[in-house]
């Protein structure tokens, strides 16, 4: 049993596709991305799956969000000035580690570390 329910554009290339299947033997909803490109036209990995017997939970938890918790607060910093990301696989500079020899983190030295 497959029954698309309904999909939500992302972008030019990509919808969100929720939809109805047993995938296995095992009936749930699925929320997928579906790509549409020159080299492949189909669903991606990337997406869950919500068991049937999960799926009162799953809506539950869907319905508690009230249409103000998606409203940016206005008054916030995060709203107007994004973060700034440090790039995968490097530590941002304010953050410390302590030495694998350090039995006693009062014994801590940070001029003994490292600039990353």
């Amino acid at each position: 049993m497959e029954k698309d329910i309904g999909k939500i554009k992302k972008n030019d290339f990509t919808d969100i596709v929720i939809r109805l299947d047993d995938f296995g033997g095992r009936p749930g909803v699925t929320i997928r991305e579906f790509v549409t490109g020159d080299r492949y036209t189909g669903f991606t990995k990337a997406g869950v799956k919500i068991h049937a017997a999960d799926f009162e939970k799953f809506k539950e938890m869907v319905n508690s969000i009230e249409d103000d918790d998606l409203k940016a607060d206005e008054s916030s910093e995060s709203a107007s000035e994004p973060k700034p990301r440090t790039p995968a696989g490097s530590k941002p500079k304010s953050q410390k580690t302590l030495d694998e020899n350090t039995e006693n983190p009062d014994d801590f030295d940070e001029d003994e570390m490292p600039d990353y």
